[in-house]
């Protein structure tokens, strides 16, 4: 077989050779793009997006659109593919020191200049103008100052707004949805702030009845991110007055029984497949861990259960009326941070690692062990080393909470009668409080009928006719175009 012919057998039909086509314009513009990348710099950004960007951006979607899917939509997309090829070149540039940030940066720009010439046409395709605000989202907060670089943050937040999805929405309303509520979670728990969007308002279905069907791991997912962000509401509206925290513990302290039982119903009736597949105390463990090693199988299954996990830890350190020093609340706290410590030691999945980092942060400030803290800091590392994520923060803030700053010199290792003293001394209190921050959630009121709305001296309303029928494909065309579309029309709705 000649070159060319290895060649032609990978490209799809002429297009006038089908007699089945989808009757939409715009397809035929779809024609227009290649059939499969051939230059080597974008063959290799586009596999660092896949390989390594989208598992952890598809950690909650099933279907696995950022991953599996819209990569082939990108090739006829020029907006989507810089979008994605900005992102792969990142990811690189931080984990590999040969490769320059200003080719992640060109990418950037091309794909953000896309975007805002497509927001001043009223007639655009406004399911993939927010689905490029979403990854070039991701593009911005992969730096340590992503707060820094707003350009498509709020602006991902106000396009999912404007295309209507939420937690009912299918397909890649869905994977967009999720994604930007999850990363708006680990920031709300780092911060202590506010979740912007509502969790009431979601329109997720939390009728927690025990699980009877299997494959529904991410739906079971999608609730426990709900709880979190219940929590996360909760510990953020603490009062700052003591004398406003006495006056309200009581009626505090009801809502805190109901968030604790909504937490526990869940983790009664998820699936066997999110509960570990083997637990091992840790000195049974092959590794030498200080920690249990917990394996769990599937990807969504490790997320959902450090969220779980991640939410018994806040409601063991905000109980109103007892403290994290009392019995109960610190055998909770103790109990639950083992458990994220234990996953995210000998998790091998890179998938889950935005989570596990949030989760670790959280769990390990209660750590009073010196060779338990230090395995911390060294997963903390491993996950930087993987990521490239400029994440030094958290050790840093870890070694303040566990008063190692204060220290001449490092405390040599407790022997082993010592460090069983130490294991089952009360944990110190973790006062949230101590973890506001002055900054109020950036996403507060985002939203495109605002005056301060995102893209200010570009975004023009989208025509509602347009925006009907994009719905109404959304919803009702899936399934025709697997029937009639040609074979290189992509099905990204």
């Amino acid at each position: 077989m000649s070159a060319q012919a290895s060649v032609n057998a990978f490209m799809t039909p002429n297009p006038e050779d089908h007699h089945l086509s989808r009757p939409d314009a715009r397809d035929l513009q779809e024609l227009e793009g290649p059939d499969y990348l051939v230059d080597q710099e974008e063959v290799l950004f586009m596999q660092v997006f896949v390989e390594e960007v989208g598992i952890w951006m598809d950690s909650m979607d099933a279907k696995k659109h950022f991953s599996r899917q819209l990569p082939f939509h990108a090739l006829k997309e020029p907006m989507l593919l810089n979008a994605f090829l900005a992102s792969g070149a990142r990811h690189l540039a931080l984990v590999n020191k040969r490769y320059s940030q200003d080719r992640a940066l060109k990418y950037y720009d091309k794909a953000t200049k896309h975007l805002l010439d497509a927001l001043q046409d009223p007639n655009r395709d406004t399911v993939l103008c927010a689905t490029t605000a979403v990854i070039l989202n991701v593009y911005e907060i992969m730096g340590e100052r992503a707060l820094q670089r707003m350009n498509h943050i709020a602006g991902a937040r106000a396009l999912i707004k404007e295309c209507g999805w939420n937690a009912r929405s299918s397909g890649i309303g869905a994977a967009c949805f999720w994604l930007n509520v999850g990363m708006e979670l680990l920031s709300c728990l780092h911060f202590n702030w506010q979740v912007a969007w509502d969790p009431d308002d979601w329109g997720i279905d939390m009728n927690l009845e025990p699980e009877t069907e299997s494959g529904r791991e991410e739906l079971w997912t999608h609730r426990i991110v709900y709880i979190v962000a219940k929590v996360c509401n909760f510990r953020a509206s603490i009062p700052r007055d003591e004398e406003a925290a006495k006056q309200s513990a009581q009626a505090r302290y009801v809502k805190w029984i109901g968030l604790t039982e909504f937490a526990d119903r869940w983790n009664t009736c998820i699936p066997r497949t999110m509960h570990p597949m083997a637990y091992l105390y840790p000195g049974q463990t092959l590794s030498g861990s200080c920690f249990p090693e917990v394996w769990l199988i599937k990807r969504a299954s490790i997320v959902a259960r450090l969220f779980y996990h991640t939410c018994m830890c806040l409601l063991a350190q905000i109980n109103p009326l007892q403290n994290s020093q009392s019995p109960e609340m610190h055998q909770m706290l103790t109990e639950h941070s083992q458990l994220i410590c234990g996953i995210s030691a000998h998790v091998k999945d890179r998938g889950v690692a935005s989570v596990a980092l949030r989760s670790l942060h959280i769990a390990a400030e209660c750590l009073t062990r010196r060779d338990a803290q230090e395995e911390v800091l060294t997963i903390v590392d491993k996950i930087r080393t993987e990521t490239g994520w400029r994440v030094g923060f958290i050790n840093d803030e870890l070694k303040e909470k566990w008063g190692w700053n204060n220290q001449e010199q490092q405390p040599v290792q407790a022997p082993p009668q010592q460090q069983q003293q130490q294991q089952q001394a009360p944990a110190p209190q973790i006062q949230p409080q101590r973890r506001m921050y002055p900054m109020m959630n950036p996403l507060a009121g985002v939203d495109f009928n605002n005056a301060q709305h995102p893209y200010q001296e570009h975004y023009i309303p989208p025509n509602v006719n347009i925006m009907q029928q994009q719905d109404l494909l959304q919803q009702h065309g899936v399934a025709s175009h697997h029937q009639q579309a040609p074979n290189n029309a992509y099905s990204y709705y």
